[in-house]
């Protein structure tokens, strides 16, 4: 051993990483939240949003130009942030010398279910996509209309969630979801450099609204299906 320093990506780029790409993800979390939430005017509205999506900036953009450009972006920023976040729990592994904590705080508890949670949201991201964009069995439902402007987005997130495990899922995939945002929202505004104590506390609280309107607003419409207020 000759004692020489680890070389790899500074501790600062890695935690700015993950605070840059936890935003853009955030924004678009509540962006995307907004527009789901169309669902409660009926079909004709949801489906308009949707083909609205594809065709926003045509012509001089071209044809699904603008959601292409959205959707290049979130994987880059999702890429970017689980290679990061893997990165920093290698690093604080060893610097545990591997050993768990024996004593934690409600603090640590939160920073140790971001792991956990986005796992879970990993998956759920790679399901939902099968289900409502791409309509892959057994993902999506069979009565799945058809992707893009072929079929109906409405008719497609009304017939899977009708089927209660599907439904179930969206909703704990939700609650992770508000957690995750909640706790990371708050690191990332440390990292960026918030530190004072108003400051910290309107963050904390505008965390807590973003947390709270997604599991009102997300998983509410699955609900409404199940109880028949959407069909």
């Amino acid at each position: 051993m000759t004692g020489r320093p680890r070389t790899g990506v500074p501790l600062w780029v890695l935690k700015l990483t993950m605070s840059v790409t936890g935003i853009v993800w955030a924004g678009f979390a509540l962006v995307h939240l907004i527009g789901n939430l169309k669902v409660y005017g009926g079909a004709q509205g949801f489906d308009s949003y949707a083909h609205w999506l594809r065709v926003v900036g045509y012509p001089p953009v071209p044809h699904e130009g603008v959601l292409w450009s959205l959707r290049v972006l979130l994987v880059v920023a999702l890429v970017a942030h689980v290679a990061a976040a893997l990165a920093l729990a290698v690093r604080a592994r060893r610097a545990r010398g591997g050993v768990r904590a024996r004593h934690t705080t409600g603090r640590s508890r939160a920073a140790g279910a971001m792991l956990p949670t986005g796992l879970l949201l990993l998956v759920f991201l790679g399901l939902h996509v099968l289900d409502l964009t791409l309509g892959v069995a057994p993902a999506a439902s069979p009565q799945f209309t058809g992707a893009g402007s072929a079929g109906s987005p409405y008719a497609n997130l009304v017939a899977s969630f009708t089927r209660p495990v599907t439904a179930t899922f969206y909703v704990l995939a939700m609650l992770a979801l508000a957690a995750h945002l909640w706790h990371g929202t708050v690191l990332a505004a440390n990292d960026l450099g918030v530190t004072g104590a108003r400051a910290r506390r309107v963050m904390v609280w505008i965390a807590g609204l973003l947390a709270v309107a997604v599991v009102l607003g997300n998983a509410g419409i699955p609900l409404a299906v199940q109880m028949g207020v959407l069909s």
